[in-house]
């Protein structure tokens, strides 16, 4: 009798797991996937910036791509004619036309 009971415990073990296993499902596949997908695209938009390209800042600053440098860590940006900077290319929020405030206010 014991050894039934025994068994019995183990199975109320494993089911006792399965709403933690349902929750973290639902985490990966309503949070973390979307998000680890956004920051892809965010990553080839970064890798494919090209000189002319209109871009935003994550502080706002509206520019012109003028050139790459090291090895596209560095982008320099006309910001008026007579304003160049140089930025990281992690602060680039996107493409002027394609950016959306909300992203502006993650970053």
């Amino acid at each position: 009798m014991e050894i039934l009971l025994g068994q019995s415990q183990q199975g109320g073990g494993v089911a006792a797991f399965l709403p933690f296993i349902l929750i973290m499902f639902i985490i990966y596949f309503l949070m973390i996937r979307p998000q680890t997908k956004r920051q892809k695209e965010k990553e080839e938009m970064r890798n494919n910036i090209k000189k002319g390209d209109k871009i935003i800042t994550m502080g706002g600053i509206y520019g012109t791509v003028q050139g790459i440098k090291d090895k596209n860590r560095k982008i320099v940006v006309k910001v008026d004619s007579n304003t160049n900077i140089t930025i990281n290319t992690t602060a680039v929020a996107g493409l002027a036309e394609n950016v959306k405030g909300e992203e502006l206010e993650q970053a």
